[in-house]
């Protein structure tokens, strides 16, 4: 049996109200470059400085192991894209596998992890743009908040806007990478010092060893490791807006885990080969840290742009999904209904300028507590992206479910080792939770998990009369499509 085999009612059950309206603009070209920024983000850039300081070498360790779960989650995605298109990606996949339910809590957590992952890009943008001295004397919330009204205004322009906008963004931090990685290992190649030290293998073993303060500090950066992937699945949102997603998602996906093993695992060990982990620190980027103790002239100052063009990146992404996720679940009923609404351009502007509103709460984070506003949001992020990747995690267990009962056909594309590697995932995610709650800031997160529980259940019980409204419509249409024609 194959998907064209369903009957039609089911097809129309099935099909996401959300997918209506947009353009395919999105080129093989750009989809590739989106898989590419959507691994290789603030998390990497900002990050790791100060992971680095606390963990030492052994965060490229960590690195590699979440990278795995994170590559299972987005190849996932990946089988149940090919199943069914959809710009309401894993909350349209909720819908069909687990209900209006699980498509509400699944697409407000999507919500909450580009809300506060937004507010992390602001952050580390007005971070970034203190390294020059012209912008010192601007506090921290007004260069915050003028990268919001700048990406806010051109994410709203048109999809194929944003796609050239993602794909150049994409193409910067790729060739600073690789630039960066063959200027260390040419470093390392002719025992050139950085900073006063001379590089190589030996500076995993020394300054405290691949453990310098001990193995609990690796097992605490774990969710803010978490976090640096936190962009992988926006790929799967871009399927919606593309020709031939049967054609162009599976290479996408793909190459996710060779560039998480080249650009995060490879450039963690060479920074740790070239300075010492103390050397680091939260308030840099590493990138930085390294060229600018080269003595090299602007070096540093060009590692910073490219670092905030990283962040500006992932804040255009975050503002580009959260409008397209949200434009579902309105059409669904689960979320305001100016959330469904398109521009002229086809750009679903009520979500877009809601996640928008809601990173304004970053710009007052920034204005009370602008040492502490990254790190705090951070840890809220991380809820975010646990709970988006364990929906998606979950629909792909009940879709292997159903094709094990004979109700849909899993396509040659697949997450390998399936439903063990579901178990897995979904066992590392839970692990990371227990784990945040030996981290200070982490702890509060976890004990603001109730209020979180009890805001999505009132928000339930708000629209749910709505949503079962709506969800009853559908049904209809679906049984007067699938009745023979006279």
């Amino acid at each position: 049996m194959s998907e064209e085999t369903l009957p039609t009612a089911e097809r129309t059950r099935h099909a996401d109200a959300g997918d209506a309206g947009y353009s395919k603009a999105l080129s093989a070209r750009h989809i590739n470059m989106i898989a590419i920024g959507g691994a290789i983000g603030t998390g990497l850039f900002l990050g790791a400085g100060g992971r680095l300081h606390d963990a030492g070498p052994s965060l490229a360790l960590a690195y590699a192991v979440c990278g795995v779960f994170a590559f299972f989650v987005v190849r996932a995605l990946g089988e149940l894209i090919l199943h069914r298109p959809s710009s309401g990606s894993f909350v349209s996949y909720s819908r069909e596998f687990m209900g209006e339910k699980g498509a509400y809590v699944g697409g407000w957590l999507y919500f909450l992890n580009w809300a506060t992952t937004g507010i992390a890009d602001i952050t580390a943008i007005a971070m970034y743009t203190h390294y020059w001295s012209l912008f010192s004397p601007l506090p921290q919330w007004v260069l915050a908040l003028a990268a919001l009204a700048i990406v806010l205004a051109v994410n709203l322009i048109s999809v194929k806007i944003f796609g050239e906008m993602e794909f150049w963004f994409a193409i910067i931090k790729v060739a600073a990478l690789v630039l960066f990685m063959l200027i260390g290992i040419v470093l390392l190649a002719t025992g050139h010092q950085v900073g006063g030290y001379d590089g190589g293998a030996h500076l995993l073993l020394q300054d405290g060893g691949f453990l310098p303060n001990g193995i609990l500090p690796l097992v605490l950066v774990v969710q803010g490791v978490v976090f640096a992937y936190a962009s992988v699945e926006l790929v799967g949102v871009t399927a919606g807006e593309t020709a031939e997603p049967e054609k162009i998602m599976p290479k996408a996906i793909n190459s996710i885990m060779w560039r998480i093993g080249v650009f995060y695992v490879g450039s963690v060990l060479l920074l740790a080969m070239l300075l010492p982990s103390s050397a680091f620190s939260a308030g840099e980027s590493p990138f930085v840290t390294v060229l600018s103790r080269l003595g090299v002239p602007a070096a540093g100052d060009v590692m910073n742009l490219v670092v905030l063009t990283a962040a500006m990146s992932s804040l255009n992404s975050g503002l580009y999904s959260t409008g397209r996720i949200l434009r579902s679940m309105a059409m669904a009923g689960s979320a305001p209904r100016f959330t469904g609404v398109m521009s002229r351009n086809q750009v679903p502007y009520g979500g877009i300028l809601l996640t928008s509103a809601a990173c304004i709460f970053g710009v007052g984070l920034n204005y009370a507590l602008p040492e502490k506003a990254f790190e705090i949001i951070l840890n809220f992020a991380a809820i975010g992206v646990l709970g988006t990747w364990g929906m998606i995690i979950l629909c792909h267990l009940l879709f292997v479910r159903k094709a094990g009962a004979g109700q849909v056909v899993r396509p040659s594309f697949r997450l390998p080792g399936s439903p063990w590697t579901d178990l897995a995932t979904l066992a590392f995610f839970a692990a990371v939770i227990v784990l945040m709650w030996f981290d200070e800031a982490g702890r509060y997160t976890l004990m603001s998990l109730p209020l979180l529980a009890a805001a999505l259940f009132a928000g339930w019980f708000a629209v749910r009369g709505r949503v079962t409204a709506i969800a009853a419509e559908r049904d209809r249409d679906g049984d007067r499509s699938a009745e023979p024609a006279e």
